[in-house]
């Protein structure tokens, strides 16, 4: 039988080299916060039941934003350090036995493979405890590895209590541990604030381990970016690219085209199929999901949307909690928001605005409009400058408008308000009442005409 697997994330610090009043692992990139990649990571190897966040600064923030993926929470208000936290979150895993492994919130870009690796290095082997390690050409603020025997690891010294010659090492620790469950409990208690921040670090359990006659082992990774820690915002901007190059390399060689793709910002959890192309400057946010032969054009923006097969959304284009289904037209300078759901065919062109508004298939509304909280069935046509007054100053209020309707331009359509199948509204019409099935209706004031009017009003200045 396979070893159980637990992990705990250690999230609990602010991070005050961000220069942010918000806990560092809410800070995002690649489309989502740090310590949620790390869950995501975590959650690749084990179940999310066996894993522990312990979490401190803004505890209830980062609870409620990982909530929903199932894992657990430990809380550490007062930090004192690493060792401190794992103590702390210890006595709350699923399993007391099988393997732990130790995560960082603020390292998000450890590869699944990575992770694997360490747990399979050490669950084949003998060693009390596995450590990540990698050589640096610049290895400053990191505690550098001492070895022993075999590749074993003799102690962590910290930068800050290395000696000259110790700080001329190159090969550092990167944080990263899998203990077995049953020693790391056995001696965590064994840790003592003997250092200048009178703080409990990890890092003290290798030596702990070696003293009672347990092996440390070295799994040495040549990718060193991919144990990189975040700590100010210029290092923050550097992983969020990286995130956003390896998503666009990922979709590219899934069939989708990009052009310009150094220019593009593309989410992690964004899916899109093959041969949609997606043209310089969009945005593709959240969880949206673009189905094959869609274009998404320039500087147009896509949040938590939906878009079916061969839609075309034209640049500088805005779409936001939106479905829209198989060929239609958005754009440009459209903007689609709010529960939006567009059909099939329909056309929504320049300067029209829906919210929360339900567009029939091979419906249009081609220029100038604002349509909020309304129903448009098939093939009605909407024309320039029409709105619905959807709010009275109290509530918002529904518009219904039925098939095959013409809603000529300049109409104001004022809620709550249904039109009928197959009806004609004459331009520049304010509609206060329903109105029946296959009827005109005129809603405007009669025109007047007052000769010479406008010349006796100069002749009194």
């Amino acid at each position: 039988m396979e070893a159980p697997i637990s992990v705990l994330i250690l999230a609990a610090g602010l991070g005050t080299r961000m220069k942010s009043k918000r806990a560092k692992v809410l800070h995002r990139a690649g489309g989502m916060s740090l310590v949620e990649h790390v869950v995501h990571t975590a959650g690749r190897v084990t179940s999310p039941g066996r894993v522990t966040v312990v979490v401190g600064h803004q505890a209830a923030e980062v609870e409620q934003l990982l909530q929903p993926l199932g894992v657990h929470f430990a809380r550490q208000m007062e930090q004192k350090g690493t060792g401190h936290a794992v103590l702390i979150a210890s006595d709350s895993l699923v399993d007391q036995t099988g393997l732990i492994v130790v995560l960082y919130g603020d390292c998000p870009l450890l590869s699944q493979s990575t992770l694997e690796q360490l747990i399979e290095h050490q669950a084949s082997s003998s060693a009390g405890a596995t450590v990540i390690t990698t050589e640096l050409d610049d290895p400053s603020g990191y505690g550098r590895i001492i070895f022993g025997e075999n590749n074993s690891i003799r102690e962590i010294v910290e930068h800050k209590a290395a000696t000259p010659q110790q700080l001329g090492i190159r090969f550092i620790n990167s944080g990263i541990y899998c203990f077995r469950a049953d020693l790391l409990r056995k001696y965590i208690g064994e840790i003592r604030p003997n250092n200048p921040a009178h703080e409990f670090y990890l890092t003290d359990m290798v030596a702990i381990l070696t003293r009672a006659g347990h092996r440390v082992d070295a799994l040495n990774i040549a990718d060193s970016a991919q144990l990189l820690g975040i700590n100010t915002r210029a290092e923050l901007a550097a992983v969020d690219r990286i995130f956003r190059e390896r998503k666009v390399q990922e979709l590219m060689l899934g069939g989708v085209t990009i052009e310009k793709p150094e220019t593009v910002t593309i989410d992690a959890c964004v899916s899109i199929d093959p041969d949609t192309v997606v043209e310089p400057f969009a945005q593709i946010l959240g969880r949206s999901r673009v189905g094959q032969d869609c274009r998404i054009g320039a500087c147009s923006i896509v949040r938590d949307s939906t878009l079916a097969s061969e839609v075309e959304v034209a640049p500088f284009t805005s779409i936001a909690d939106s479905r829209i289904e198989s060929g239609a037209r958005i754009g440009p300078f459209a903007r689609l928001r709010g529960g939006t759901q567009v059909g099939e065919n329909a056309h929504i062109g320049n300067f029209v605005e829906l919210k929360n508004t339900q567009f029939g298939e091979g419906a249009k509304a081609n220029h100038l409009a604002y349509l909020g909280d309304a129903e448009f069935g098939k093939a009605t046509n909407i024309g320039a400058g029409t709105i619905t007054r959807n709010y009275n100053g109290v509530k918002k209020h529904r518009t219904r408008v039925g098939d095959d309707a013409f809603v000529r331009s300049n109409s104001t359509l004022v809620a709550p308000v249904e039109i009928g199948d197959g009806n004609y509204i004459g331009a520049e019409s304010v509609i206060t009442e329903a109105v029946p099935t296959d009827a005109l209706a005129l809603g405007r004031a009669r025109q007047v005409v007052k000769e010479g009017w406008a010349a006796k009003r100069k002749k009194k200045k």
